[in-house]
């Protein structure tokens, strides 16, 4: 039998209780997306709480909110059963993080930068056209964030998000800005990626390009110089899949 993780409920205060419910949701959000119960039925909530040593209430509630994410879901005489992946919400950064627990997959690594390029080209666009002075400041900052790092001055990866995210939100369309948590884990994924290539690093000019687009209201440039960038990543995970290049 597993040994699962428990936690101690006992004169558990209303903090105490999120925090066991949160971290019954981590354990068996991990499980069902690594494929512990691919072979296996889900076990009931008694079963759950015993495994766990955690109450039927904090059970039941993590089951709520893994069912929520679209991992499991309650079948009439069949009991809580694990979804396919397909009904997975794979913008739910929990259910994100718990993607990259598996093995790593350049199939995962190319579906998350076919999303970017899908929604960033178009949000560098937007902020062409409406980002207010404090948006292209944010913008700045994260270039500049990058260029320190460069110098080993600031955090290569954080920089680099930085600087995305604040285009997501100049944009001025709160649809993309919600797609900062997606993007910013793809980013994470990508950058580790593409960083262990060589030793390759982000482009700091290639970024300018997009600030300087944006900052001269250049929606068509700064579409084509987003799309650059991330077209650079896609053309990387192509030749790193079909290998080194025969004599």
């Amino acid at each position: 039998m597993p040994n699962y993780p428990r936690l101690d409920a006992e004169n558990a205060g209303p903090q105490l209780g999120r925090n066991l419910t949160y971290g019954m949701l981590d354990s068996l959000g991990r499980a069902i997306v690594t494929g512990r119960y691919e072979r296996e039925a889900f076990p009931t909530e008694a079963e759950l709480a015993k495994q766990h040593g955690v109450s039927r209430s904090v059970t039941r509630e993590a089951v709520k909110m893994l069912t929520a994410k679209g991992l499991l879901s309650a079948r009439p005489r069949q009991g809580t059963v694990v979804q396919p992946a397909t009904n997975w919400n794979l913008f739910d950064t929990d259910v994100l993080h718990w993607l990259l627990e598996r093995q790593f997959s350049v199939d995962l690594l190319r579906q998350f930068n076919q999303l970017r390029v899908a929604i960033e080209p178009e949000a560098a666009s937007l902020a062409a056209r409406v980002a207010t002075p404090e948006d292209l400041a944010r913008i700045s900052n994260g270039l500049e964030r990058m260029e320190a790092a460069e110098q080993g001055l600031e955090d290569t990866l954080e920089a680099d998000i930085a600087f995305h995210v604040a285009i997501l939100r100049a944009s001025g369309n709160p649809f993309y800005a919600q797609f900062r948590d997606v993007v910013g884990t793809a980013l994470r994924t990508s950058i580790r990626f593409t960083n262990r290539m060589k030793g390759r690093t982000a482009n700091v000019a290639d970024h300018a390009a997009v600030r300087d687009a944006i900052e001269a209201r250049d929606p068509d440039a700064a579409r084509t110089a987003m799309r650059a960038l991330i077209s650079d990543v896609l053309d990387l995970i192509e030749n790193v899949e079909a290998g080194p290049a025969e004599d």
